[in-house]
This record gives C-alpha cells, structure tokens and sequence, in this order.
C-alpha cells in the first residue's frame, strides 16, 4: 500500500483523514439517533437541546485548543488561524465536551447522566476516523515512532513505525464488546458504561502517546498526557461513588 492515500473529490485532492473524520461523526451521529429513538429513556427538548450545544460547543473548542498545544511553542510563537483550525484532537474534543455537557446540564437543572447512549456511536465515529488516520501514513502528526517490533510498518518514510492508529482501533474493538458485556448484566447506575469509557480510553492514550511524536511539556509527558491525567483522575473518583445493583 501507497502511503498517504488520497480521494478526487471536486477536482481536489484530498487526503483520507479528512475524508474518513467526516464519515464518521455522520455515520456516528445517525448511530446515535438511531439508538435515542429506541432508548426509553426520554429527556426534555430544552436538556437535550443543552446538552448537545454544550457537548458540541466544548468538543469544538477542546479539540482545536489541546491539537495547537501539542506544540505550545508554535502556538504562542507563530500563531497561523489555519494551522489553529485545521489542528484538533479527539482527546480534547472528549475532555471539552465532557465540560460543556456539565456546564449545560447545570443551566437546565438536569442532574441524571446523559452520557451512556453516546458511548457505542462515539466509538464507532472514533474506528472511522482512525481508519483515516492509517491511510495518511506520515502526513498527519497521527503516526507512531520508529520501532524494531514485529508490528512495525513503513507508513511513508523509510523507517518502520509503529501503527498506533491501528492499535487504538483494536483497543476500540475491545472496549466496545467488554462495555457491552457489562451493560448486559445491568447491574450498575446510569452513567457508569460512559465514565468507564472516558476512564478507559484516557488511560489507554496515556499510554500510546509514549509511542508517538510528542513535544514534552513537563517531564517526559506531552500536552495530551497531562489533558489524560486529568480526566483519569476526575473519573477515577467519579467511579467510586457509583451505586451497583446487587442481584440475588
């Protein structure tokens, strides 16, 4: 295969990534629809109106701001309005929207978790987009470092890298059927399937990024690790107030 792979569209050129991001927030979001129209959980038009401008708002924000971070400085030191707005990241996008659904569910005086019905579409829009990812080989800062492993690939230059797109679409792979496997069981509250998706993913890019290109703020940690932190840590104590049901 001929990295980067690349689409005729109107004459342009365009790369896969755009491309396969484009697809997946559509096909995730009909996902997504599809699942709320079966849900028997039904919330008002004014907190499901909220919840996703805040969700989409913070997603927006989050992802471009913690993309041009991970090179705070480029950002500060030769700030471009293209760069800024062609630059983004799922894990700021997860970790801003996450901000703006609280923020929204706090001005509607709506306390019950929403997040659960988005987990299964957001992985889905997520395996997408990281098809998309592969397919850009090198030209997108979405490559992984050079390694000796068995699962190195040539991915556009002469070095073998490691594909972590593909290794984050396994992780997805997994996730999704062990969330499904416990929700099944019904056993815990409202909520829980989509903070062990946030406490999940964060985790496991935590980890990846140690394999990929990063600028290092503090320590050996780059921006997306110390956003991972965070999050981990917030979920981490979210989790262990959540109410089991216990069945004889």
């Amino acid at each position: 295969m001929d990295f980067p792979v690349t689409f005729q569209i109107f004459g342009k050129t365009i790369l896969a990534h755009p491309v396969f991001e484009t697809l997946g927030i559509f096909i995730g979001m009909r996902f997504y629809f599809y699942l709320k129209r079966k849900s028997k959980e039904k919330l008002s038009f004014n907190t499901s109106a909220a919840v996703l401008i805040g969700a989409t708002a913070g997603a927006l924000i989050g992802s471009k701001l913690i993309g041009n971070l991970e090179n705070p400085y480029v950002f500060f030191n030769d700030f471009n309005f293209k760069r800024f707005w062609t630059n983004n990241t799922i894990v700021g996008g997860l970790a801003f929207g996450l901000i703006g659904v609280e923020l929204a569910k706090k001005i509607v005086g709506h306390k019950e978790s929403t997040g659960d019905l988005i987990v299964y579409p957001l992985i889905l829009a997520m395996i997408i987009g990281r098809i998309g990812c592969f397919l850009t080989g090198i030209h997108e800062e979405t490559y992984g470092l050079p390694t000796d492993s068995i699962f190195g690939m040539y991915l556009g230059d002469e070095y073998l890298r490691h594909p972590v797109a593909l290794y984050e679409i396994a992780f997805l792979l997994l996730l999704w059927i062990v969330l499904k496997t416990i929700e099944n069981k019904k056993r815990h509250s409202s909520g829980f399937i989509f903070q062990l998706f946030m406490l999940s993913y964060f985790s496991f890019r935590f980890l990846l990024d140690f394999i990929k290109p990063k600028i290092d703020i503090i320590g050996n940690l780059g921006t997306i690790q110390l956003v991972c932190i965070s999050v981990i840590i917030y979920y981490f104590f979210k989790l262990r107030k959540t109410k089991f049901v216990t069945s004889l």
